[in-house]
């Protein structure tokens, strides 16, 4: 059924792919661009990823999937440099949606929270702290920060979202559609190393 959520999500998805908009702000800026009242009823997040799957199929399938293979080699590349604090991958980088103007999302599970930003200071890693809300709802630390990656010729955003260890037990549920939210060093591999016998 075509409703007006429906247009939304289409033109949402729109400024996520070809500006790289987090899905909260594109949502905005869709009702702004149609002219539509403020209080007008979202799509939410699995709309409009709906949305952002069909954009990229339709209008980026033949750079896409390379796009995305290059942002996971990089996501594996901070991962393994951040392995001693248990990584996860989230995000459009590891659900599959993600193109060269898409950011990466680590998400780190931490006994000691400093531990993280104590050993990027150690490896000279410029960063900037931020606090943003995180999966459980509450507020996590995030470092942000900036890579080269080779293969788009970009600097692409990484996020390091550093929560307790204890969180890692409720980051595993299956989200709304029964998928891994997120996934660890060896699920990326895994992800890799099939898209690359897929090509």
């Amino acid at each position: 059924m075509h409703t007006l959520k429906t247009e939304i999500a289409a033109t949402a998805a729109a400024l996520v792919v070809e500006e790289g908009l987090e899905y909260g702000p594109a949502k905005r800026r869709a009702v702004k661009q149609m002219a539509l009242p403020v209080r007008t009823a979202l799509p939410d997040n699995d709309e409009l990823e709906d949305a952002v799957r069909d954009y990229i199929a339709v209008f980026c399938a033949d750079t896409q999937p390379t796009e995305l293979a290059a942002l996971r080699e990089l996501a594996l590349v901070w991962m393994e440099r951040m392995a001693p604090f248990r990584p996860y991958l989230g995000g459009a980088v590891w659900h599959g949606t993600a193109t060269r103007l898409s950011d990466i999302y680590i998400q780190l599970f931490c006994d000691d929270p400093k531990s993280a930003e104590i050993a990027l200071i150690e490896h000279n890693v410029a960063y900037e702290p931020r606090t943003v809300t995180g999966f459980t709802g509450g507020s996590v630390e995030a470092l942000s920060l900036h890579s080269v990656c080779k293969a788009l010729h970009e600097t692409v955003g990484v996020h390091l979202l550093v929560y307790d260890h204890n969180d890692l037990r409720g980051a595993l549920r299956p989200d709304a559609k029964g998928r891994t939210p997120r996934g660890d060093l060896a699920a990326v591999r895994k992800l890799l190393m099939s898209s690359g016998a897929d090509q």
